[in-house]
């Protein structure tokens, strides 16, 4: 947590949390009254806590908090929403493939008791899986249900955005159809390999609002992210920086990590956070919190006034730097490239990434089942030496394909 010279510091943010009762975060109204269904209502109004401050979403000109909840693994548990609404975080951050729907229906069981809310959160959800025009709108009519809304606040119409060529070129005038329709306000696409090319090609359309991008302390000193980043800022383009925490990679470097950031008085997750939304070109970081205690800490970390030190941010890079090999920087451009035969290497990583660091067995296998089965047949068969070769991060390629098969096939 935090040392008692900051703004929001460690003694202060838990009397903060005392006064009230931890419990009572689930009964208090800070946005007035909330309800989980079926449970009585509090007999108590909540004492105030600190609200997460908000930034501008780009062009829109419309206020959001900086710190996103991403329903990624939400099931049905209303008090994460509860408590997510007493820190300000309202933005929500879901897609219609996560938890086979279930994310989006919990939410929708959310408003249907707490009608009133809606007004006050930002939704944002994804066409997962679309692969037509007819999908998207099937898709955006089904999220809408699920979530008892007439409207979504931003609605990414590709979601996992690999190359430019998947934004079709009509989905500009269904965009502009969805917007008139009162369905969608902001439309825009989410995007985890090319980031910098996508980015960047982006900024020049014209028409999109929003992007949901891959940005960590990672990627913090590529140059072509940079650029990316400047050139969607200034054609107005809202960026929520996602996958922050940049893969935990368990070694000796990850322990001095986290020695030097519990020293400072936070933790290294906290750091992380804090090096992605210091850069004030990024409006939110959108994180997975599946407990209160997740969300307290990733509030604290944006609560807190407290700037990364010039030396803070050499350990991250240091960090970076002694485990790349670790971690795929969505550069699949590099190693499609290198094996055009097998152009899924950096959706494989993704779909290990999410049973590795998230521990989400059931969304890992289904990331690795969309990948078509001819090619995930002859995987074992295929020499990556070419990919390991160009691979700026020095992966082992060849050993993690195998660990796929082994776990997700």
């Amino acid at each position: 947590m935090f040392r008692d010279q900051r703004n929001v510091n460690r003694r202060n943010f838990l009397k903060s949390i005392g006064a009230a009762g931890i419990g009572s975060v689930f009964g208090a109204k800070a946005m007035g009254e909330v309800n989980e269904p079926n449970a009585p209502k509090s007999e108590k109004p909540e004492q105030g806590l600190p609200q997460v401050p908000t930034r501008k979403f780009g062009k829109t000109g419309q206020d959001v908090s900086t710190l996103s909840y991403g329903a990624i693994q939400l099931v049905d548990n209303q008090v994460l929403l509860i408590s997510s609404l007493k820190w300000g975080v309202t933005y929500w951050d879901t897609a219609a493939g996560y938890t086979g729907g279930n994310s989006e229906i919990c939410i929708g069981k959310f408003l249907a008791a707490n009608p009133d809310v809606r007004k006050k959160v930002f939704i944002a959800t994804k066409a997962s899986r679309a692969k037509s025009i007819e999908d998207v709108e099937q898709i955006l009519q089904t999220s809408l249900k699920r979530m008892n809304t007439d409207y979504v606040d931003v609605f990414y119409g590709v979601h996992v955005l690999n190359n430019m060529s998947q934004l079709k070129e009509e989905l500009k005038p269904w965009a502009e159809s969805a917007k008139k329709r009162g369905l969608i306000k902001y439309f825009g696409f989410s995007t985890h390999s090319n980031m910098p090319q996508n980015l960047f090609e982006a900024s020049k359309l014209g028409w999109i609002d929003a992007i949901l991008t891959t940005y960590n302390f990672r990627l913090t000193k590529d140059p072509a992210m940079q650029k990316a980043i400047d050139a969607c800022t200034k054609a107005g383009i809202a960026l929520t920086a996602m996958k922050t925490q940049g893969l935990k990679v368990e070694s000796d470097s990850d322990k001095q990590l986290m020695e030097h950031f519990t020293a400072k008085g936070f933790t290294e997750g906290q750091a992380k956070i804090k090096a992605v939304i210091e850069d004030e070109r990024i409006p939110a970081v959108t994180v997975g919190m599946n407990s209160v205690a997740q969300i307290t800490e990733n509030v604290a970390a944006v609560l807190d006034k407290t700037k990364l030190s010039l030396e803070d941010r050499m350990v991250l890079e240091q960090y970076a730097q002694a485990t790349c090999s670790g971690y795929c920087a969505g550069c699949a451009n590099i190693c499609n490239a290198a094996i055009p035969q097998a152009p899924y290497i950096s959706n494989i990583m993704r779909s290990l990434m999410y049973r590795n660091s998230y521990g989400n067995e059931q969304l890992a296998k289904q990331t690795f089942a969309e990948i078509p089965a001819q090619v995930r047949a002859r995987l074992l068969n295929i020499d990556y030496s070419a990919a390991e070769a160009r691979c700026p991060q020095g992966m082992p390629i060849a050993r993690l394909m195998k660990q796929a098969i082994d776990n997700l096939a």
